[in-house]
């Protein structure tokens, strides 16, 4: 029973994390048909600005503590807004139309040249904001401890979440937005203002990665090379959910989160295996993922 408490609690912080890293990446591919290789940069991003200002405040520049995680929520709410509008209006404007794998090499450049960015602001040197992780304590049942901050992810990506269903399904514009995924066309000859919605897209997936990142950065050391881990993940998680499916990124968490789990408690030495063997065995049997649709082209 403490096995499985303790597989069924990892996973469950584990797939909150995986959602928060991959909803982002979804957003934009689900309406934009970009497959976004910079996202992790935005990750990266977003953890360096969090862990700067939360090192500022604890350094003495601050007083009480818990504002931490307003800066943290700051941080990746300005880093991911500014980063998102200016790429898209200097970069992605221009490109719209064009083939997707062409886009896929304009983001995957985009990744390199933000990775160097990234270093000549920060430096090559690891940045530590441990404070905000030890400050809500820890938690013990059935002889397991847990820190409340990880348990504090599970809260967090349960509201971004229901944040995304409610947009798109409870909102006008929501509704427009999913009128623009269903049919580009139609929604430009009905009026809609495309590109406005595709910057707001953009804007909205960079602070969503931006946003993973900050909150992830007191509990790791935040250094050069962070971002390119998480896109590999992320990527895994929305392939196996279903590409441009929120539904399909919060599934897609789940089921790795707890078979990584599992892997950990019960086989380590498969741990870096059973992530994509998940995602083998979805591919083999559903292509398009769990909750993938197939696209329908126009002649």
């Amino acid at each position: 029973m403490t096995t499985f408490i303790a597989i069924l609690v990892d996973g469950s912080i584990y797939a909150s994390w995986l959602f928060l890293v991959s909803a982002g990446l979804t957003v934009i591919y689900g309406v934009m048909r970009i497959l976004n290789m910079a996202h992790g940069s935005f990750y990266a991003i977003g953890a360096y600005a969090g862990a700067s200002l939360v090192g500022w405040w604890f350094s003495g520049a601050g007083g009480n503590p818990y504002v931490s995680y307003l800066l943290l929520l700051g941080a990746a709410l300005v880093a991911g807004l500014v980063v998102g509008f200016f790429i898209e209006f200097s970069l992605l404007r221009r490109m719209y139309g064009r083939d997707e794998i062409l886009m896929v090499i304009v983001t995957y450049a985009l990744l390199l040249i933000l990775e160097d960015a990234i270093k000549l602001v920060w430096g090559v040197d690891p940045y530590f904001a441990y404070q905000p992780y030890g400050l809500l304590g820890r938690v013990s049942f059935s002889g397991l401890t847990f820190a409340n901050y990880d348990l504090g992810l599970i809260g967090v990506s349960l509201v971004v979440g229901f944040g995304l269903w409610l947009i798109l399904n409870r909102t006008h514009k929501g509704k427009l937005l999913r009128a623009v995924i269903h049919d580009r066309e139609v929604a430009v000859a009905m009026g809609v203002n495309v590109k406005a919605m595709f910057a707001v897209t953009f804007a909205v997936g960079t602070t969503l990665g931006a946003l993973a990142g900050a909150l992830t950065a007191p509990a790791i050391s935040v250094s050069p090379g962070i971002g390119v881990e998480v896109i590999v993940l992320a990527f895994a998680v929305v392939v196996v959910g279903g590409m441009g499916s929120i539904g399909g990124a919060a599934a897609g968490a789940v089921l790795v989160g707890l078979t990584r789990a599992a892997a950990v408690h019960l086989a380590p030495e498969l741990e870096l295996f059973v992530i994509y063997g998940v995602m083998s065995l979805v591919l083999s049997v559903r292509p398009q993922g769990l909750f993938g649709q197939t696209l329908v082209r126009k002649i």
